[in-house]
């Protein structure tokens, strides 16, 4: 073990994840470097410890304390690699996500302007598949490279690898715990059209006389919406969206139209519709409620929030009676955006 290295024991995880709440962990360690890394992961097979990669902690949610070893991915870098029709862009994982974007609108690189404000590190955009506003990460994606916990070997993954699908890919699945992403590459572009096709996006955009919006432009209007609905972790607790919007299918989709006309749907393919869950939420009378300091946003019914000093379990209660409610009215089954612990 490197002198470097410096694991801590009874860590409390309260300023590590945006929801702000209090659980503790067995371990903790930040790693800068992948030989760190490789030393933390053999520390944690020594001890015969689980292991919790977490890095902005925008998208883990913690119900109890974690018995095991969180690793807190502090891999920073950039490197920009012009080509003849596009720029790659290779980030290393501990990048803050937004702060890399803007950094790319300041430069002039177009393609992530849309994905501006969304809050978390780059280690962790593949793992969600991030998207807002019209698009989603695997529209820009290149390739990144993974630590593999196995062979302790550095594998790199294109997209159709990555099994990129509605906020999800194989690094929540087959290899959740297997793999840990180390860097992203994305391929974005100096004179490409900006993405308005999402209409929220384009109403404020022409609201604003911007008929041939520039790249700045778009981030900027993504930041003014996101302002407007979302709520700042650093002002209260929460994760963001807390649950994904649901896909159902067309003949669902039909028999909730015909008892809810208004409802609002985004078609996925001839057969599939997604459905906002925030307007589940609020339809079923979430909105603005609040149990102890456990609540739903006032502004935007997806976010769950922390009002001071709710516990992880408190607001898991209360996502599970927010599911059972839409369930119930509409026979729809909300999934869990965020990563639950515990």
């Amino acid at each position: 073990m490197s002198i470097e290295l410096t694991i801590k024991q009874d860590v409390d995880l309260s300023s590590f994840n945006t929801m702000g709440v209090s659980a503790k962990t067995s371990f903790f360690v930040e790693v800068c470097t992948i030989a760190e890394l490789g030393e933390a992961i053999q520390f944690a097979e020594e001890k015969g410890l689980e292991i919790l990669v977490l890095g902005g902690g925008s998208n883990t949610f913690f119900i109890k304390d974690f018995t095991g070893l969180v690793l807190h991915i502090s891999i920073l870098g950039k490197k920009f690699s012009s080509r003849e029709d596009d720029i790659l862009v290779k980030v290393a994982a501990g990048e803050n996500w937004h702060a890399f974007v803007l950094k790319c609108v300041e430069m002039g690189i177009g393609g992530i302007e849309n994905l501006s404000l969304i809050p978390g590190s780059v280690g962790a955009a593949p793992i969600q598949n991030i998207g807002a506003y019209g698009v989603e990460l695997e529209d820009v994606f290149e390739n990144l490279e993974a630590f593999m916990i196995d062979s302790k070997e550095i594998r790199t993954f294109n997209k159709s690898e990555c099994k990129f699908g509605y906020r999800d890919s194989i690094f929540k699945k087959e290899l959740k715990g297997k793999a840990i992403i180390t860097s992203v590459t994305l391929k974005l572009f100096r004179n490409g059209e900006v993405n308005t096709s999402y209409k929220a996006l384009s109403v404020l955009l022409e609201s604003k006389g911007l008929s041939k919006p520039t790249i700045k432009d778009v981030s900027d209007a993504v930041i003014e919406i996101r302002q407007s609905k979302l709520p700042d972790p650093k002002e209260i607790g929460n994760t963001g969206s807390f649950f994904k919007n649901p896909v159902i299918s067309v003949q669902q989709f039909d028999l909730l139209k015909s008892e809810f006309p208004e409802l609002p749907s985004y078609p996925v393919t001839e057969r599939l519709v997604k459905i906002p869950a925030g307007w589940l939420i609020d339809k079923a009378g979430w909105k603005g409620k609040r149990i102890g300091d456990a609540g739903v946003h006032s502004k935007q019914a997806l976010v769950l929030v922390n009002h001071g000093k709710a516990t992880g379990e408190e607001i898991w209660n209360l996502a599970e009676e927010i599911r059972l409610s839409i369930k119930e009215k509409f026979d729809i089954m909300l999934t869990p955006e965020v990563n639950v612990v515990g």
